[in-house]
């Protein structure tokens, strides 16, 4: 799996490779018309409802954007079926570089193995055009849990078994899969229970109806940080600017337990070759902009960027892990 710091050296390189400066990556690619791109404003299809994470990062890129190429970026919300509604809206989408999707790991590496019939498809259904940021995941419990360290947690619930209960935003989600890669990694059990809100499900482990939850670094470092739930470790390769003080799984001894959001930016497939590479080395050199790399980390967000083929190849490994935890879960949506 690439780092975050593998990550932003492919984003610098892109930079350096093209111009100096951000302003000199806004050179023209043709629309397959024969007019320079963008030729009208820019719809961004975020296929969530407002709030939450994706969709203040797509407001931040698409202002980001707007500024970049004097044109209008206009944020499109379009939740529904586990972002299934807006992913089929984009695939279907007119490919002149004009749609583009906001995209999350669940809509692109496990909805396809939650569904029976998914109305599009990851890989061949889209230009991947790149990897924008990244969100781990972090085991925290509610204080009344006497541990304080993964090892006395893994000895803690093996010595309660089936006596936990782990919150999470619903069946297939990050913080559902992170469980179930937990439990197939450690051998314990515990009771998966699914909510609709985020903020729902964080308010019940405040208040010790359940006792922990693998939540999003963006959706519980504030409670850590207020000691009212306490962290026990991230599900990341390095460690997070939010909470530097918490030890990854892997300093933890479990390598391999890693899970997290992730976002790309996505164009129906068929969009001109020229028009995915000015994207992305455009969206490379914003990600590698001091102030707009600030922003994304000051957010709880992991800045990525890369190639098309990082993301093809990140997203190839992404479908296979999950697709082997979907199973061994029997989680499914349909």
């Amino acid at each position: 799996m690439l780092t975050r710091t593998l990550l932003l050296a492919y984003a610098l390189a892109a930079v350096l490779t093209v111009a100096p400066a951000i302003t000199h990556a806004a050179e023209s690619a043709s629309t397959g018309s024969g007019q320079a791109y963008p030729a009208k404003p820019i719809r961004l299809v975020v296929p969530s409802p407002p709030g939450g994470t994706i969709d203040p990062i797509s407001r931040m890129l698409g202002e980001a954007l707007g500024k970049l190429y004097n044109q209008n970026v206009i944020i499109d919300n379009r939740p529904g079926a586990n972002f299934n509604v807006g992913m089929e809206l984009v695939a279907k989408a007119q490919p002149d570089g004009h749609t583009l999707v906001v995209a999350s790991s669940g809509a692109l590496a496990t909805n396809i193995h939650l569904y029976k019939k998914l109305p599009y498809h990851p890989v061949k259904d889209f230009e991947h055009i790149v990897l924008y940021g990244n969100v781990p995941n972090i085991l925290v419990v509610h204080p009344a849990i006497p541990v304080k360290t993964l090892g006395e947690f893994t000895a803690y619930a093996k010595a309660n078994p089936n006596k936990l209960n782990f919150g999470s935003t619903g069946n297939g989600s990050s913080m559902h899969l992170a469980g179930e890669l937990y439990k197939s990694m450690s051998g314990m059990q515990m009771t998966h229970v699914p909510y609709v809100s985020p903020a729902v499900a964080t308010q019940d482990l405040l208040a010790g109806r359940t006792q922990l939850m693998f939540q999003l670094m963006t959706g519980i470092a504030q409670f850590v940080k207020a000691d009212r739930v306490r962290a026990i470790a991230v599900l990341s390769p390095k460690r997070s600017t939010a909470l530097p003080d918490v030890p990854t799984t892997a300093e933890s001894g479990m390598k391999g337990l890693e899970s997290s959001a992730w976002f790309g930016i996505l164009a129906p497939k068929g969009t001109p070759k020229a028009i995915v590479n000015k994207l992305n080395r455009d969206i490379n050199a914003l990600i590698a902009d001091p102030a707009f790399n600030k922003r994304l980390v000051d957010f709880g967000v992991e800045p990525m960027g890369g190639s098309t083929q990082d993301f093809e190849r990140y997203l190839d490994a992404e479908i296979k892990k999950w697709g082997d935890v979907v199973r061994v879960s029997g989680a499914k949506l349909d």
